[in-house]
């Protein structure tokens, strides 16, 4: 007696159906890596075209003041990474703070309350905090404790910045965190510790893979923020190389947003608006290396359960 073989293969409508799917899948990851490449080349071939323009010796001038043909690098890269070093001084111990808050200590009740509280701070428009800083932080918080504080100043821009970017630290960081195992925790209080011992002692090197990528991503956002820059750190037109934070300055995306504006009548020695492209070359590849070494780090220290 001969059984019929069942034919297993699945019905050909779900089939083709699910190729369909994989097909628009994968047009849509392709599509996406084209454009990234696109955007890579075009600034690539600007950022060339403007180094072949200029005489490289602008490159190491008194400042940037690029319609006056003086484009110094060190200017706008020192005042990025003091804006981003000022804005990870704020964001890092309260992002931490909460995100250990919300993941120890708050109840259900409270972290169904707190954490959407706290993220919807990440979609205030970064125009506003921009304002805030200029118009609040600026005259009533650093000129009373730093009399002689300018009106723009890099360290009000670096505040905003970290307030904008304190959700984002806190909510990774919290994702991070409440993926350690219960067991870990209770093996933690059995031994005796009590709750502070085993979130700083246990919870936190365990989460630490997470914790460092959630403050690598949140130094990325703070150097690629523009609006807070352009409006809390002032010298729209350029700015000299300046060491305290209390005064002026202008970093990569404030050179960048203060060319761009009225592009199309540009003024000055060559090479003026494309020098747009060269400094967005530097900031891409600037995330590209944080973002590479974040990527490394996790992959070293992740604690596998």
């Amino acid at each position: 007696m001969t059984t019929a073989a069942i034919d297993l293969s699945g019905d050909p409508k779900r089939k083709r159906r699910e190729r369909r799917v994989r097909v628009v899948f994968q047009a849509a990851a392709v599509f996406s890596v084209l454009v990234s490449a696109a955007i890579v080349l075009s600034l690539i071939g600007k950022a060339l075209g403007f180094l072949l323009e200029i005489d490289l010796s602008q490159l190491w001038a008194d400042g940037w003041f690029p319609r006056r043909g003086r484009f110094d690098l060190r200017t706008i890269i020192w005042h990025t990474l003091v804006v981003s070093a000022i804005a990870m001084v704020v964001a890092t111990p309260l992002g931490l703070g909460a995100a250990m808050y919300l993941s120890e200590y708050a109840s259900p009740r409270s972290r169904r309350i707190l954490k959407p509280t706290l993220e919807m701070l990440a979609g205030i428009p970064s125009v506003v905090l921009g304002f805030f800083a200029l118009k609040f932080i600026t005259p009533n918080v650093l000129t009373t404790i730093f009399p002689g504080t300018q009106q723009s100043n890099l360290l009000a821009a670096g505040i905003g910045v970290g307030i904008l970017i304190i959700p984002l630290v806190a909510s990774v960081s919290e994702d991070a965190m409440r993926a350690v195992p219960i067991a870990l925790r209770e093996a933690s209080y059995g031994l005796g510790a009590q709750k502070w011992r085993t979130s700083l002692s246990v919870v936190f090197p365990a989460a630490l893979s997470g914790i460092v990528a959630s403050l690598i991503l949140g130094l990325s956002r703070a150097i690629g923020e523009t609006m807070v820059v352009a409006i809390a750190a002032g010298a729209t037109g350029g700015s000299l190389l300046q060491v305290n934070p209390l005064n002026g300055g202008q970093t990569m995306t404030g050179a960048m947003a203060s060319l761009a504006i009225g592009s199309d009548q540009v003024v000055g020695e060559a090479g003026t608006f494309d020098s747009l492209f060269f400094v967005g070359l530097l900031l891409f590849f600037m995330t590209l290396a944080l973002n590479i070494a974040s990527e490394r780090f996790v992959k070293r220290f992740r604690q596998r359960y």
